[in-house]
C-alpha cells in the first residue's frame, strides 16, 4: 500500500500556542515649525539621517539645515539624536547637542526647523499562520506556520532580519520569501556566502575596488551592496565574516554608503539586507569573534528555522513538495510505507536539503510510481535496519521519575512542562550512564545532533 502525501487544508490541530510575541520597531518624526510643518515620516530603518541631501531618510528644505544636519540612531540603550557637524546646529531646548537620548514626546530643532520625536512600535502576538506555504517554504506544523506568520509581518517593511537555524533548513529560501513579499521585489536579490570568498577577497567583493586597488584589480568593480541597490542583500553565513572586516559592515548598515577599496570616495546604496547564520551568534559575542554591536545591527527581527527532527509531521506535505518539483521526475507522486517510516525515524542532519537529495537521488532506481526502499541510499536503509522498534518505551526509572512530577493541581500546561521536562532530564542521564559519558555515542544512540545533546545537558545541568 502506497503512501500518497495529502494536498489538502491543514489537518493538525494547534497544540497551545507559545506566546510569541514579535515587536515590530518604527520612529516617527513630525515636522512642527518650518518648511515643512505638518509633515511627518514613520521609519523603520535603525539610522535615520536627517538634512538637506535627497537620498536621506528626512529630507528638509530649510536652508539654516546642513547637507548631513543629524541622525536618529536606535542603539541598544535607546534612540540618540546625534548632530553630524552641522553649520547651525542640533538643539534641545536652548542647548546646543552633540549627542542626547530622546525620550518620546521630545522637540529638538535642526537649524530652525523644529521636530517631534515619538515612537510606533507594535507588538504582535505570533498565531500560527492559516497557510501550508510561504513562498518557497513548507510546512503545516505549528513550528513552521509561526515561521510563516513572522515573515508575512516582517517582508513588508525594510527591517532588517537574521535568519538562524542548522545547515539544511531552508535559510536561502526564507530569505527570498522576505524579498519576494517586500516592497523591493521588483530589484535585485543578491546573496553572498561570507564564508566562500577568499579571505584576502571578501572586502573587495562585499564593497568594490578602485582600478588597481591591489595586484589584479585591472579594472574598477563594484561590490554586491551596489548590485543590490534598490533591492535586497542575502548576507549567507553571517558568523564566518572575518572579525576586522565587522566594522566596516557595521558601518555601511548604519550610513547605508559604501566605500570601494582603494577609492577615498563614497557611494550611497539603498538595500535592505537579510543575514543568516548556522552559529549561535550570541555565544560568537561572548566569545570575542563576533561585534555585539554588528549583531545587534544585525537582529532587529530574528527568525529561527526549526530543524527537520523537529518538524516531522510535515514529512508528508513536504515529500509532496519535493516530488512535484524535481526535474527529473518521470512519474513518481508517493512514498511506500517502509520508506515514510523510514523518513519519519530518520535524525536528518542534513535537514531538508538532505530530504531533498535523498528524494532526487531515489527517482533514477524507481520502477514505478512509488518510492520503494530498494531506491533509497544504501546508508538511510541500514539505518532503518538497526533503528530500535518506534513502539520502545522509556525505562522504569524515567517512567517514575515521569509520575513523581505529576501535580493535578497545576494548569495543564505548567503540569506538562513539568513532566517533559522531568522525562528529559532522567532520559539523558539514563542515556549518558549507558554509554559511559560519551555523547557522541549518546547522540546517535537517541538520534539527536550532538549539540542537541549538550544543549540539553547544560539545560538540566547534567555533567559528563
Amino acid at each position: 500500500m502506497a503512501y500518497t502525501p495529502p494536498v489538502s487544508d491543514i489537518t493538525s490541530a494547534i497544540a497551545g500556542p507559545r506566546n510569541r510575541q514579535i515587536h515590530l520597531r518604527r520612529i516617527q518624526l513630525a515636522c512642527v515649525s518650518g518648511a515643512e510643518a505638518g509633515r511627518s515620516w514613520t521609519l523603520e530603518q535603525d539610522v535615520i539621517r536627517i538634512g538637506a541631501l535627497p537620498n536621506g531618510e528626512v529630507v528638509l528644505s530649510d536652508m539654516t539645515v546642513s547637507r548631513r544636519h543629524a541622525e536618529v540612531v536606535r542603539t541598544k540603550e535607546g534612540i540618540l539624536l546625534r548632530d553630524l557637524g552641522s553649520t547651525n546646529g542640533t538643539f534641545l531646548g536652548h542647548v546646543r547637542i552633540k549627542e542626547v537620548f530622546l525620550a518620546p514626546e521630545t522637540r529638538f530643532k535642526v537649524g530652525r526647523t523644529e521636530m517631534l520625536f515619538t515612537t510606533k512600535d507594535e507588538v504582535f502576538e505570533v498565531a500560527p499562520s492559516r497557510e501550508q506555504r510561504f513562498e518557497g517554504l513548507v510546512g503545516s506544523s505549528v513550528a513552521m506556520r509561526e515561521v510563516f506568520s513572522i515573515l508575512e509581518r516582517v517582508a513588508p517593511t525594510n527591517l532588517t532580519v537574521l535568519i538562524t537555524g542548522e545547515t539544511g533548513t531552508g535559510k536561502e529560501l526564507a530569505s527570498r520569501a522576505v524579498h519576494n513579499r517586500s516592497r523591493r521585489a521588483a530589484g535585485n536579490f543578491v546573496v553572498f556566502d561570507c564564508g566562500a570568498a577568499p579571505e584576502n577577497l571578501v572586502e573587495s567583493e562585499l564593497f568594490g575596488h578602485k582600478r588597481g586597488a591591489f595586484t589584479g584589480a585591472v579594472e574598477a568593480r563594484p561590490g554586491v551592496f551596489e548590485q543590490a541597490d534598490g533591492g535586497t542583500i542575502f548576507l549567507d553565513e553571517i558568523g564566518e565574516l572575518p572579525l576586522e572586516l565587522q566594522p566596516k559592515l557595521l558601518r555601511v548598515l548604519e550610513q547605508r554608503e559604501v566605500r570601494r577599496v582603494g577609492d577615498t570616495r563614497t557611494k550611497n546604496v539603498n538595500v535592505r539586507v537579510v543575514a543568516a547564520t548556522n552559529r549561535d551568534l550570541r555565544e560568537e559575542v561572548a566569545a570575542g569573534r563576533f561585534r555585539e554591536d554588528l549583531y545587534y545591527r544585525l537582529a532587529v527581527v530574528e527568525v529561527a528555522l526549526p530543524p527537520m527532527r523537529d518538524r516531522l509531521s510535515d514529512m508528508s506535505l513536504l515529500v509532496g513538495h519535493l516530488l512535484k518539483r524535481a526535474e527529473h521526475n518521470q512519474g513518481v507522486h508517493s512514498l511506500s510505507d517502509d520508506v515514510m517510516d523510514t523518513f519519519q525515524s530518520y535524525h536528518w542532519p542534513g535537514n531538508v536539503r538532505e530530504l531533498n537529495n535523498v528524494v532526487e537521488r531515489a527517482l533514477p532506481f524507481c520502477d514505478g510510481d512509488v518510492v520503494t526502499m530498494d531506491a533509497l541510499p544504501a546508508a538511510l536503509r541500514a539505518a532503518s535496519a538497526n533503528r530500535r522498534p518506534r513502539t520502545a518505551t522509556p525505562n522504569l526509572a524515567q517512567l517514575k521519575a515521569v509520575e513523581a512530577s505529576a501535580d493535578a493541581d497545576r494548569p495543564f500546561k505548567d503540569a506538562k512542562d513539568q513532566l517533559i521536562e522531568a522525562f528529559e532530564r532522567q532520559y539523558l542521564i539514563d542515556l549518558l550512564e549507558r554509554h559511559e559519558g560519551n555523547v557522541s555515542k549518546a547522540a546517535r544512540q537517541a538520534r539527536m545532533d550532538r549539540k542537541s545533546i549538550t544543549r540539553l545537558m547544560k539545560k538540566h545541568g547534567i555533567t559528563r
